[in-house]
């Protein structure tokens, strides 16, 4: 990366700040009243640590799936996924997933949200500030009193990835986590997200039906098949940050994907 990264939160931990993925030989499929429905195939993917990598593929397809198996939510039917070569068999603090509905609880401030990981690890007591700067991070400071009904959607948002942060990922897995944003809190965020990356160096993994912006925040793109989920073309993104969507080079790019994707010919 071109840019400079802003100063990173004295909490993090730059020597584990982000993590390797390998995604080897995966299947999946779903048992539905007793009829299987294959999700990934024979998938192989290399996330390498402190890579932003950006998943594009039909509605369907097996993205929101194969981001559930890296966090360890479930075991996948057949290969295996690891984590800086050790097997992923459960979830993990350092490994969050964020989600499209920001998922607050309503009946918590922001604060109180943002806390809920360290709490739950049994550690507020002791890192009670890192809920502070994870709002400063968001910029959400001056609404930590407030509850998720006072808050906007884009706000809501940023609360979600606060509560994200606090735990120090070191593996960001994000799905499709601005796709119900109005345009401009969109763009907004987009920016952020790249920010947060740049200066806590976790390695992130985006799903997103939206080509612009997977141009615009990731290094690399992924493009996946229709159900059940190959990968059907990688796409390097070799820009620095910021990215224009006006971009010429950008342009193009977007093109070429949709064209992958049968979209345009």
């Amino acid at each position: 990366m071109n840019a400079q990264p802003s100063q990173a939160p004295r909490w993090a931990e730059p020597a584990a700040s982000s993590i390797a993925i390998d995604v080897r030989g995966v299947s999946h499929a779903f048992d539905l009243g007793g009829a299987r429905l294959p999700v990934l195939e024979d998938l192989d993917l290399s996330v390498a640590a402190g890579e932003f990598v950006a998943l594009l593929g039909p509605s369907g397809c097996g993205k929101s799936t194969l981001l559930r198996l890296i966090a360890g939510l479930e075991p996948p039917s057949a290969g295996t996924i690891l984590a800086d070569g050790a097997p992923i068999t459960r979830p993990d603090p350092r490994r969050n997933l964020v989600f499209q509905d920001p998922t607050l609880f309503p009946w918590l401030t922001v604060w109180n949200n943002v806390a809920t990981g360290l709490d739950a690890r049994g550690v507020l007591k002791q890192q009670r500030p890192r809920v502070d700067e994870a709002l400063d991070l968001v910029d959400l400071q001056a609404f930590a009193t407030a509850y998720p009904h006072q808050l906007s959607g884009g706000m809501a948002q940023r609360a979600s990835l606060a509560r994200a942060m606090v735990n120090d990922p070191a593996l960001l897995l994000l799905d499709e986590p601005l796709g119900k944003l109005d345009s401009l809190t969109r763009i907004t965020l987009q920016a952020e997200l790249v920010r947060l990356w740049q200066s806590n160096r976790f390695t992130a993994l985006l799903v997103t039906h939206d080509v612009e912006e997977a141009l615009l925040l990731a290094s690399r793109v992924v493009v996946l098949t229709d159900r059940p989920a190959r990968i059907k073309a990688t796409i390097d993104v070799a820009k620095p940050y910021p990215r224009h969507r006006d971009d010429p080079d950008i342009v193009a790019l977007r093109r070429e994907i949709l064209a992958t994707l049968g979209l345009v010919t």
